[in-house]
């Protein structure tokens, strides 16, 4: 069965292994995950389970969603997302997953928004090389031809052309990461390597989908 968890990053640090190596890691808080919904597919289409992260004000949730987490016997929670299962769910409505779900050495996945760069240039969005920086030149870092207006596209810009502009905060993930170490007790887990997002950000941990043959 798929596992998975919801989290808030706090930060990266630095941990020694017996060897004396270092490890860089990203420390995750998960106290719980409580599980709002099981969706499968004669009702909905698709087997998911979805799950909730983190606290919210009452005022601040609208009457369908309280009606939403009285049902599954929850308290409101900020960050929700499904986790989609190969087969039917095997979580209940109201039962809450720690960090404990996994162990030191798993590999997983993880999903977050990428840190908001605002707008941003050709160079910096997309890596383009710059123009000559001669006195003659008056392009140093504009994007250069774009293509002919009469080439297939009757003189219109197709969606997708790298051009500049906004910059960042769209969903990332970083697939096949370790698992360090699980701390139970204060309810962290150090995963290896950089991780989405900016400190304080939620993020969705999952085992990491197995290669196909």
């Amino acid at each position: 069965m798929a596992k998975g968890i919801l989290g808030k990053k706090l930060g990266m640090t630095q941990i020694f292994t017996p060897q004396g190596e270092v490890v860089p890691v990203t420390v995750v808080e998960s106290d719980s995950s409580v599980v709002l919904q099981n969706k499968t597919v004669e009702s909905d289409g698709y087997n998911a389970v979805q799950l909730g992260f983190g606290t919210v004000q009452d005022r601040k949730v609208t009457k369908p969603m309280k009606g939403h987490f009285a049902k599954a016997g929850a308290k409101p929670v900020k960050f929700i997302r499904e986790l989609r299962l190969a087969g039917a769910p095997e979580y209940n409505v109201g039962d809450t997953i720690g960090v404990d779900v996994f162990a030191e050495g798993e590999i997983v996945d993880i999903s977050g928004t990428a840190k908001g760069k605002g707008f941003a240039g050709g160079i910096k969005r997309h890596h383009f090389k710059r123009g000559p920086m001669a006195h003659g030149s008056k392009s140093h870092r504009e994007p250069g031809t774009i293509g002919s207006r009469m080439s297939g596209g009757g003189g219109k810009v197709f969606k997708g052309k790298k051009l500049p502009g906004r910059m960042g905060g769209h969903k990332v993930t970083v697939q096949r990461l370790t698992v360090v170490k699980v701390d139970a007790a204060r309810n962290l887990i150090l995963i290896k390597g950089a991780v989405p997002g900016p400190k304080g950000g939620f993020v969705v941990i999952r085992d990491t989908v197995k290669p196909m043959k």
